[in-house]
């Protein structure tokens, strides 16, 4: 299949951008990696009379350490995230996703900005702002704005985001010591989208308490999913006595998972009650031996 026709426009700068996504309201699209949009557009799933690509804008590219929080250009390639050695080192969690995003033809073409702005509920970069209590930073012609992780993500493919918007980069926040982080996943092959997952991080205080817990689920809602009480179960409870299983179960009784030719409904609610446990598991360790 092809694309219907569309008229292509390939700006230099931020506000360029800007400036055509106002123009052309909703009949205009950016296009970040195209990893998504491309198959749509081949598909003939949506038609845009306007393309505008992002690939051209050099300030919307880069990753950089600032004031407590690492700070990604929605732009950046998925393959640099995770390689990067200070996303390794100040936001763990992002760089062990990476690899779990696709194949590497999809790595090395995606973008962080690009995954989360498309807000697939399965994506693992969604899972992880929202987890991290990531910020996002998004400009127009009036100017710019930073949206919260927790109220970027409406419904399935629905953002914040209004005609005219880009995101231009997220902020990632960095923990302290003695912090853990893991991700789970459940696929029916390497490469798919998850049918379950989750994305965990702790941190204990000084007296093996749990003094902040941070559980985001993919593939269990029409968004990623926070998990807020079964995080309020860990934090104060000890390290060696948390009750992860429980916690698992916690996490998936207050989603609301679809149903598909891939997975029941509560199959997903199962299995997802089990990659938390997992998942909490695998940080808890991690944060009691660093």
């Amino acid at each position: 299949m092809k694309p219907a026709q569309f008229e292509y426009h390939a700006p230099e700068t931020v506000r360029e951008v800007a400036a055509l996504l106002n123009e052309f309201g909703d009949e205009g699209k950016a296009l970040a990696g195209g990893q998504s949009l491309v198959p749509i557009m081949a598909l003939r799933l949506a038609h845009f009379e306007h393309v505008v690509d992002l690939n051209r804008v050099a300030e919307l590219r880069g990753i950089e350490r600032q004031n407590g929080s690492v700070r990604i250009g929605a732009m950046t390639r998925q393959v640099d995230v995770g390689r990067d050695a200070t996303v390794a080192s100040a936001v763990p969690l992002l760089a062990r996703v990476t690899p779990l995003i696709g194949h590497f033809q999809i790595r090395n073409r995606g973008t962080l900005g690009g995954s989360i702005a498309h807000a697939d509920p399965a994506g693992e970069y969604p899972a992880v702002a929202l987890a991290l209590d990531a910020e996002l930073e998004v400009a127009n012609t009036s100017g710019s704005r930073t949206v919260p992780a927790s109220q970027f993500f409406f419904s399935t493919f629905m953002t914040a985001l209004d005609d005219g918007d880009v995101l231009t980069a997220v902020r990632f926040p960095v923990w302290g010591t003695r912090s853990g982080f893991a991700v789970e996943e459940v696929a029916r092959r390497f490469g798919d989208f998850a049918l379950t997952g989750a994305v965990c991080g702790v941190q204990l205080d000084g007296s093996d308490k749990i003094e902040r817990a941070a559980i985001a689920m993919l593939g269990m809602g029409s968004t990623p999913l926070r998990a807020a009480d079964a995080e309020a179960a860990l934090v104060g409870a000890t390290a060696s006595d948390s009750d992860v299983d429980e916690t698992g179960h916690i996490a998936a009784s207050a989603s609301d998972p679809p149903a598909d030719i891939h997975a029941t409904a509560s199959y997903r609610r199962s299995v997802g009650a089990v990659v938390v446990a997992r998942a909490l598991r695998r940080a808890i360790e991690e944060a009691r031996g660093g």
